[in-house]
């Protein structure tokens, strides 16, 4: 399938995991890439893949956090390639914490990275989605929609993202932009891989969380990202799609 030929995709948290695989994926698809992290090795490690894809890749570090790096990458996307077609943003971070343990600052940053570099991303990016009629996916979970062990700040964050999502499709509809949401459950990436139970915690409690399927690879999200901004997906706006192998069904 080449579905992004012509198109320019920026995908964020494109060095590792749902990201790296996401950008590879378009790339297949004949998209340019520009792929934004904070992990600039893993950044050089995609933009070797891309190219022996033959595909076209730019690479910017950028710390989401800070709404003068994201302004920066976004401009830097439309200087590079002219324009931006589709926005993935995919970047996150995870946490577990007992609740009553879990300091504000650590709290703030869950929110400020997954919750409001997203918002900041959307709002640099849509008025150049509006010129090209362009497609937002963003990253929420399987946490935004049911009960996360010890991940109050993450489950905050990836609903946070689910909201946003809901309201950026219905404001700009009649701009031609569509947004929507992928929540995925239980995918073998780093980000998983980081789990430390917290002290005490019921070991038992994780099960419920778990697919009956098993762990997919993230592969499997990025075929459904790419469906969603392609033509595949042009009558899907403010939409939750799962990808968890039946854990919530």
């Amino acid at each position: 399938m080449r579905r992004f030929d012509g198109k320019v995709v920026l995908v964020t948290g494109a060095a590792s995991g749902i990201g790296r695989a996401t950008a590879l994926r378009l790339a297949e698809e004949g998209g340019a890439v520009f792929g934004c992290d904070v992990q600039e090795d893993g950044l050089a490690t995609l933009a070797d893949e891309v190219r022996a894809l033959g595909a076209e890749i730019a690479t910017r570090r950028c710390d989401q956090r800070e709404e003068t790096q994201v302004g920066e990458a976004v401009a830097g996307c439309v200087a590079r390639f002219g324009r931006v077609d589709v926005l993935y943003n995919v970047a996150g971070i995870l946490r577990f914490d007992h609740t009553h343990e879990l300091s504000l600052a650590d709290w703030n940053r869950v929110l400020t990275v997954n919750l409001t570099g997203t918002f900041l991303f959307c709002r640099a990016a849509l008025l150049h989605l509006i010129a090209t009629r362009g497609d937002i996916v963003n990253l929420s979970s399987t946490a935004a929609l049911a009960g996360q062990p010890w991940g109050a700040a993450y489950a905050a964050s990836k609903g946070g993202i689910l909201a946003l999502t809901k309201n950026l499709a219905i404001d700009y509809v009649e701009q031609g932009v569509r947004a929507n949401a992928v929540c995925p459950g239980e995918i073998q990436t780093p980000i998983m891989k980081s789990f430390r139970l917290p002290e005490g915690a019921n070991v038992k409690l994780p099960d419920r969380v778990r697919s009956p399927s098993g762990a997919a690879r993230p592969s499997r999200v990025a075929s459904v990202i790419a469906m969603l901004a392609s033509d595949d997906g042009a009558h899907i706006t403010g939409a939750e799609i799962r990808v968890d192998g039946g854990m919530l069904s």
